[in-house]
């Protein structure tokens, strides 16, 4: 396959045999003019008009939750179980983006100046959302809302790899909404280029790869008046103390290895476990992560499903030849699918496999001896975005959260329990500081100072 094919079938992860409808990449040029010509009407439409057209959507996929869900399950491969929380957490999605688009982007008087003023939310003009597969619908859905109800037409584009069920979902906002408000755009990383650096597109939200994001805030650059949003991964540390629970501890550590077969931004890629309690938590860690067999995604009991691709796939098998003390063994087998098993290294030496994201379910195991040893090792993650640290004192994890340099932290929560009321978004390397989650109605629209003479 060319790196950005004009057509493509894609094939189930879960089932080889299974191939969906031929997708056709789209034309960004045409769909800008599109947002264009639309932006006038929308920006006018006020904001209580954008949000009734935005409760229609709601409930219209809400009535389709069951075939959008098995729709995510058959082409990227999530399990099915999974693929209806995700839908939970889209249609959960509308509420939190109404009440903060009372929050940030309603006009506020202003009273204790010199003068009579208020600040006024201004919309920026058309929004690409460049999505990932591994939510296809959530992730680029949040920022969609925040930019819908600020007044943008808004350009998504999905992961080419999950392009039939984006499809749908955007099937549903065009059919609800104005002409050219919302359009999908399929393609692979040209097409993306061409919607991001196109001057008429006026802000811009990626959810990638640390190295895509690198290159398109580069490539954006000499546009400082364009808004870039970026969430770019992370190497995520769940730290388990001595006087964690490490039941607990060992759940939480078997999900964030493998909810979504770990390919999520925030999943478990570092155990960092106390050597005095090193033993039983592997122990237990092993009887927790026997839970998820691989299975096919469409079925109900199915807890891990395959990753979402050949390349996916052989990554998993780079990572897992390397030699070294293996705590769990992983296997590959893509005689049906492309299904892997949970895989953990111990390790003396920080990032043996690299301190690229590994975005399957893939670990390493360190131990510390004293709470600043396990500090100076999370330190050493460049990106930022979570950790989460199992203790049973609320001292030890104040001093924890008073160092740790994340943007998301949790006590004796997974690294992946990341709810849409709290905004979501690195420190370091995993982003630019635009959270996504709670909140992201901030950075969808421009503040204007209005003041007059009284």
């Amino acid at each position: 396959m060319s790196a950005d094919p004009r057509t493509w079938i894609n094939t189930s992860p879960g089932d080889l045999q299974t191939q969906f409808p031929e997708i056709t990449a789209g034309d960004p040029g045409a769909a800008i003019g599109r947002a264009v010509s639309a932006f006038r009407g929308w920006r006018a439409t006020p904001l209580s008009e954008r949000r009734e057209c935005l409760t229609a959507c709601r409930e219209e996929i809400a009535a389709n939750k069951e075939p959008l869900a098995r729709l995510i399950a058959g082409e990227v491969g999530k399990p099915l179980r999974e693929a209806r929380l995700e839908l939970d957490a889209v249609i959960a999605k509308f509420g939190f983006a109404f009440s903060d688009a009372e929050q940030f982007l309603e006009d506020r008087e202003i009273s204790d100046g010199l003068h009579p003023a208020m600040v006024r939310s201004r919309p920026r003009g058309p929004a690409a959302v460049i999505a990932p597969f591994n939510f296809p619908i959530h992730l680029g859905h949040g920022a969609t809302l925040a930019y819908l109800l600020a007044g943008n037409p808004v350009l998504f584009k999905p992961s080419p790899l999950a392009a039939n069920t984006c499809a749908a979902y955007g099937d549903i906002l065009t059919r609800l909404l104005p002409p050219g408000v919302f359009q999908i755009v399929q393609g692979w990383t040209q097409v993306a280029r061409d919607l991001s650096l196109d001057a008429r597109v006026r802000a811009v939200c990626f959810t990638g790869s640390y190295a895509a994001g690198q290159a398109l805030a580069k490539d954006l650059a000499g546009d400082i008046s364009k808004s870039l949003a970026l969430e770019l991964g992370g190497m995520n540390c769940l730290i388990v103390s001595e006087d964690a629970d490490l039941s607990a501890a060992a759940l939480a550590a078997a999900d964030g290895l493998c909810l979504t077969t770990g390919q999520r931004c925030n999943a478990t890629s570092r155990l960092l476990v106390h050597s005095g309690v090193e033993k039983e938590f592997v122990a237990l860690f092993r009887e927790a992560v026997a839970l998820y067999a691989p299975g096919s995604p469409t079925n109900e009991s199915t807890m891990l499903g395959p990753v979402v691709s050949r390349r996916a796939f052989d990554r998993y098998q780079t990572l897992t030849s390397h030699s070294g003390d293996w705590v769990i063994a992983g296997q590959a087998d893509d005689s049906r699918g492309f299904y892997v098993t949970p895989a953990v290294i111990k390790t003396r030496e920080p990032f043996p496999l690299g301190t690229s994201e590994f975005f399957c379910p893939v670990a390493t195991l360190e131990t510390f001896d004293d709470d600043r040893g396990a500090m100076e090792l999370q330190s050493m993650d460049t990106m930022g975005l979570t950790a989460s640290v199992f203790t049973s004192s609320e001292e030890r994890f104040a001093e924890f959260a008073s160092e740790l340099e994340v943007g998301n932290l949790y006590c004796n929560l997974p690294t992946t329990f990341s709810p849409s009321s709290l905004p979501f978004g690195g420190m370091l390397f995993a982003g630019n500081g635009h959270p996504g989650g709670r909140g992201f109605a901030r950075f969808a629209a421009n503040e204007q100072a209005v003041q007059w003479k009284g």
